[in-house]
């Protein structure tokens, strides 16, 4: 099953900051819950883990993230990942990053991905629909990671572009806590009946 995902996320930091973040793998990992880079095999590859959680039981994923392409000059990074599970699942993602400037405001920048997912096994099972909604929540959530990791990091000058708020980001650095699938699929329950009833659960 293959899911297409086009997102466009503002961010109230600088397109040079999150440029930055963006071209450190392991700082991006760690705003995605649950995953993390375990080794770095070369310059473009590295080995990476995500730990889904659904009630008491724990699946982990292993795989590989590769460096596809990555243009300073436009901002344009391009990934490969791919991994599986012991239970026989897997997916694969094809993810195209751009980080573009806000015209209205020079200290802000806008967060632009396209990815292509193919997943097998069991979690191809949900249908597209589901694997969709899914895939927003997860997205919103490492894009606020993001947008709080970036905010903490220094500005090309030097200072923050806002110092009380990079004050108050770096004194609680971003921790990604793990995927709670539990979590997911009573979000999802509610935006059903939501729907169903015409309101908000």
């Amino acid at each position: 099953m293959e899911v297409k995902l086009d997102k466009q996320y503002p961010l109230d930091v600088d397109a040079t900051r999150a440029w930055a973040l963006l071209t450190d793998l392991k700082a991006v990992a760690s705003c995605m819950p649950g995953a993390e880079i375990t080794e770095q095999l070369s310059d473009t590859s590295y080995k990476g883990a995500v730990k889904v959680k659904v009630g008491p039981a724990v699946a982990q994923f292993g795989g590989t993230v590769d460096v596809i392409e990555a243009v300073t000059s436009e901002r344009k990074m391009v990934l490969r990942g791919k991994g599986a599970d012991k239970g026989g699942s897997s997916a694969s993602m094809d993810l195209t990053a751009i980080i573009s400037d806000d015209p209205s405001n020079p200290a802000h920048c806008v967060l632009n991905g396209q990815a292509a997912v193919i997943v097998n096994g069991k979690f191809a099972q949900f249908g597209g629909r589901l694997m969709v909604q899914v895939s927003d929540m997860l997205l919103a959530q490492f894009v606020e990671n993001f947008r709080q990791t970036a905010l903490s990091m220094p500005s090309a000058d030097g200072a923050p572009s806002d110092p009380a708020h990079d004050s108050a980001s770096a004194k609680a650095p971003v921790v990604a806590k793990e995927i709670n699938g539990l979590a997911i699929f009573w979000s999802l329950v509610k935006s059903w009946f939501g729907g169903l009833l015409g309101k908000k659960v």
